[in-house]
């Protein structure tokens, strides 16, 4: 899988504090890199702290992540992202880490996100605006050449 035309929207390296008693990244980082990631992809797109600083938020519904191939102290990761697919509330999406030093899938977490009204703390429709940029985003990462590995255990 080509990756190069998917947004990278986080990067770390493994720091001491991300290993545990096996010396190698222990999951709760993945699970902290990942949202990393969310975040950084949520900015990017227009959908990040500002927006959800309003009456409109998000929140996460569903996790699926697995574990492809272990990370140690030292080793840089990049994480991309792609928009899989949405509905009038839900957004389905997924997240891609790389080792950098050799490209490899060491693992991939997919989501699905749900549309706030945060005075309520109720799901609501996307607002239009939003609801084209998940469209938008949806077809061009649909012309990355390859499908998304998706689990099948979560649809918007």
């Amino acid at each position: 899988m080509d990756f190069s035309k998917l947004p990278l929207t986080y990067t770390a390296t493994v720091e001491e504090k991300h290993l545990d008693f096996l010396q190698h990244m222990n999951v709760m980082w993945y699970t902290h890199f990942f949202d990393m990631a969310t975040w950084g992809f949520y900015n990017k797109i227009g959908f990040g702290r500002d927006y959800h600083r309003g009456d409109q938020g998000s929140f996460a519904l569903e996790q699926y992540t697995r574990h492809l191939a272990e990370l140690r102290l030292g080793e840089q990761v990049q994480i991309f992202t792609r928009a899989i697919a949405r509905s009038a509330k839900l957004w389905h999406f997924m997240h891609f880490m790389l080792r950098e030093r050799d490209g490899e899938l060491t693992a991939t977490t997919e989501l699905l996100g749900i549309h706030i009204d945060m005075r309520t703390r109720r799901s609501s429709p996307l607002p239009q605006a939003q609801a084209a940029l998940w469209d938008r985003l949806i077809a061009e990462h649909n012309q990355v050449g390859w499908d998304a590995p998706v689990s099948g255990v979560m649809k918007p």
